[in-house]
């Protein structure tokens, strides 16, 4: 019977990072996955041409160059830039809250008028909070309001947050909501991250790319089969609940998921952008997803006569569907607590994701984590020689000389010569940590 020294539970971005990095330290891996497909919730369908975000849009942004530099030395990542737009009562407002979202609301055309009107509401906050003789918000809506005022909070937070938690504003807590983004420029950028895009061709490429030469196995149910699938490697790395792994001995965590759905309309263009909330209650989805805007631009919008859109339900998690969002409450936590402590004993277990630590990670905190378990310094103390002396050489030794002992030689002996001086026409701060490193 074949063994691995690895058993990875979820075929999902963790896993499949994790797979990628064990194969290339000469690691055997086997990849099980519950589903009839490899990528998890990042898994994308093909409907006219279109990549469709199966399991609800996904757009990888990160300030991270050594994440950034890992995907896409995997696969090449597109221009996408998320600029949702909220709709209230068919009116449209730019999303996250900036100028255009501010003159949209009050008219306002300046950062001195939009801040005034926001201090203004925010002070109106307050002194409701005072009259009921309260200095700490109790609930999300008195936080949100003291962060952005009442206009915004009622149009654009409210109604999609209650749908969203399936709870009102005035039942959930403060914290869930620590800051809201204000921007005092005409940017319709949703993140604040250095890079953002997606993958040409969809996260299915990145999936493939990432488990190539990796054995897998789908329709595979991990409990079904838990003692003589478990037998066959030395390390299990589990991706999915914690609670499930555990066998809910403590009770179930409570989760969001999220129903969709989804039509192929007869027509190159639905609404001219790939996400559009709907903050209003009454409206019973939260947003509505047009997946080419994804990865097609210009004249391949219109050269697409077709088009897919996915229409999204939020929801309680229930048994049989699929857990997206953890329920970090107090009551939450403090569960997810125990059943940590049962992991933290584990010595042939590894638990990633955001199933399996009970938080809400973004792709490029999932693609983080999974990297750290293989350090960029697996081959320490090298002795290493970097040829040339120009500033592309020094470069190379410098960032070399972070982890190895570093000597920059040349075929000219008066540079070296200057260098180990230190009196060259270089700059000495260049050389700092290769000068650090050797002495």
């Amino acid at each position: 019977m074949q063994h691995y020294d690895y058993l990875i539970v979820g075929a999902g971005l963790f896993g499949s990072v994790f797979a990628y990095k064990a194969k290339q330290q000469g690691k055997k891996c086997l990849v099980i996955d519950r589903r009839p497909h490899l990528g998890g919730n990042i898994y994308c369908e093909k409907m006219e041409g279109i990549n469709v975000h199966k399991y609800g849009a996904h757009i990888f942004h990160t300030s991270n160059k050594m994440v950034w530099d890992f995907v896409n030395s995997i696969v090449e990542f597109n221009r996408y830039t998320n600029s949702p737009v909220a709709n209230y009562k068919g009116k449209l407002y730019n999303l996250p809250f900036n100028m255009n979202t501010f003159y949209q609301m009050w008219g306002v055309t300046t950062p001195a008028e939009a801040t005034a009107k926001i201090e203004e509401q925010k002070a109106e906050a307050v002194a409701r909070m005072t009259e009921q003789g309260v200095t700490e918000p109790r609930n999300l809506e008195e936080q949100a309001q003291l962060l952005i005022g009442k206009d915004i909070y009622e149009a654009l937070i409210k109604g999609y947050t209650e749908k969203q938690w399936g709870r009102k504003c005035t039942e959930l807590p403060a914290f869930i909501i620590k800051r809201l983004p204000v921007r005092l420029v005409f940017d319709n950028n949703y993140f604040n991250d250095k890079y953002q895009g997606i993958p040409v061709g969809g996260y299915n490429v990145l999936i493939e790319r990432l488990l190539e030469g990796v054995e897998t196995r789908l329709n595979c149910d991990f409990f079904a089969n838990r003692e003589e699938l478990s037998a066959l490697a030395d390390k299990i790395v589990f991706t999915g609940a914690i609670d499930e792994f555990y066998d809910y001995q403590f009770g179930k965590l409570e989760y969001r998921t999220v129903n969709f759905e989804t039509e192929v309309l007869d027509m190159p263009n639905y609404q001219g952008n790939a996400v559009v909330n709907y903050t209003e209650k009454e409206i019973p989805y939260t947003r509505v997803i047009e997946h080419k805007h994804f990865e097609m631009f210009g004249a391949d919008i219109e050269a697409c006569p077709k088009t897919v859109i996915s229409k999204e339900y939020s929801s309680e998690w229930t048994e049989g569907s699929e857990p997206y969002y953890p329920v970090n409450d107090e009551k939450n936590n403090s569960l997810y607590l125990k059943y940590k402590e049962l992991a933290d004993k584990e010595t042939n277990v590894i638990f990633g994701g955001r199933l399996a630590e009970y938080k809400y990670y973004d792709m490029h905190h999932i693609v983080e984590k999974a990297l750290n378990f293989f350090p960029m310094n697996d081959f320490k103390n090298l002795n290493i020689a970097v040829a040339g002396t120009g500033y592309v050489g020094l470069s190379i030794a410098t960032l070399l000389a972070q982890h190895h002992q570093v000597t920059a030689v040349d075929v000219i002996p008066e540079k070296v010569e200057k260098i180990n001086n230190r009196i060259s026409r270089y700059r000495t701060n260049i050389l700092k940590s290769i000068w650090q490193k050797r002495s």
